[in-house]
């Protein structure tokens, strides 16, 4: 099982980093072409340009040339959409030209959070996402070891309350959509997670009424082959105060096989939009356990505020987050910290 798990995670750091140790992009290659964004200027290159040639914040073919994240972008959304297009290939019989194209995304995080009495917490996290046409939309291939796909996580929580080894965190699965419209979504999914073979089924539900509460109800059931069955129940309430702010409660409680009791969580959170490009978020978290060997127990409270951006590059955000953290093993010593994250995306679907 070791094995496996680490030839997947060998694949799909090659799905979006194989751009690096392969040329598979030859000199010509077309870059994206440039979109209504205005125009941006930039620092005049060495090499002629065409007088008529537009620079823009998607970029055009000679301007790939000379910005290397532009063309860092380029090949790796090209390497990821060609591995999933070539994979797709196995389950029809048209040619090339005839086909639909897949839907790709890829997500790499790169992070660093330090805190007192550990200064090694770093944060590298990817996530990818080939949506395959042949089966109308409704098969997925995830790879990922990003919380978004971990069950013991609430949506907005990022920072790392509990040390992991990198290796555990890594899944690999395929995911069936059974339903799915603007409110509500079931799928299964069948893959392997910190080297244990699962299944796992969801349902998530969204409601909303007077333009300022929205409700969603997201159940889920699984099954590890090491860890036995289990159950998780997440609820997420939104208060709209405004156009721009949101106030935000999520609960989630979460029981299994592997361990005695129930895990539960909570989060209260204020989030503020600045502008299109800048948004924030106050939160607490509290987490704990009920009716396990230690009754009911507080494992740790976190307090922390994210500032996201998005700067240079529309694909490219970055945070800061600092936050103070009381866990029940430092006997809710106060424990200061920051998260510094460069976050990318990359995106194909033709």
């Amino acid at each position: 099982m070791t094995r496996t798990v680490c030839y997947l995670r060998k694949l799909a750091w090659l799905l979006i980093s194989g751009v690096f140790i392969a040329p598979i992009v030859n000199a010509q290659q077309t870059a994206a072409e440039p979109d209504n964004t205005p125009p941006q200027t930039i620092e005049k290159p060495q090499n002629p340009i065409k007088p008529d040639e537009q620079f823009t914040i998607v970029g055009s073919q000679s301007q790939a040339e000379i910005d290397w994240m532009e063309s860092l972008h380029s090949k790796v959304s090209d390497t990821v959409f060609r591995s999933a297009f070539w994979f797709d290939g196995f389950f029809t019989d048209n040619d090339d030209d005839d086909r639909e194209r897949p839907n790709v995304k890829a997500r790499i995080r790169l992070g660093w959070e330090p805190k007192a009495r550990d200064l090694s917490g770093f944060d590298n996290k990817f996530r990818v996402r080939l949506k395959l046409p042949h089966f109308k939309d409704r098969l997925d291939l995830i790879f990922s070891d990003d919380e978004e796909d971990s069950l013991s996580q609430l949506p907005l929580e990022v920072v790392n309350t509990r040390e992991q080894v990198e290796d555990d965190s890594f899944a690999a699965a395929v995911r069936f959509v059974h339903h799915s419209d603007s409110d509500h979504i079931t799928d299964t999914r069948l893959g392997v997670s910190s080297g244990d073979i699962f299944v796992r089924a969801r349902h998530k539900s969204r409601y909303s009424w007077n333009k300022t509460h929205g409700l969603r109800v997201e159940p889920a059931l699984f099954y590890f082959v090491d860890d036995g069955l289990g159950a998780r129940l997440l609820l997420e309430y939104d208060y709209q105060l405004s156009l721009r702010n949101q106030f935000r409660f999520d609960y989630s409680i979460r029981g299994s096989e592997s361990f005695s009791g129930i895990r539960w969580k909570h989060g209260f959170y204020h989030l503020h939009q600045y502008s299109l490009k800048r948004a924030g978020a106050l939160g607490l978290v509290i987490e704990g356990e009920r009716n396990g060997e230690n009754g009911f127990i507080i494992d740790n409270y976190t307090l922390s505020y994210r500032y996201r951006f998005n700067a240079y590059k529309r694909w490219l955000f970055f945070e800061v987050e600092p936050f103070l953290e009381w866990p029940e093993d430092e006997n809710y010593k106060t424990t200061p910290g920051i998260a510094l994250r460069v976050e990318g995306y990359f995106y194909k679907n033709q």
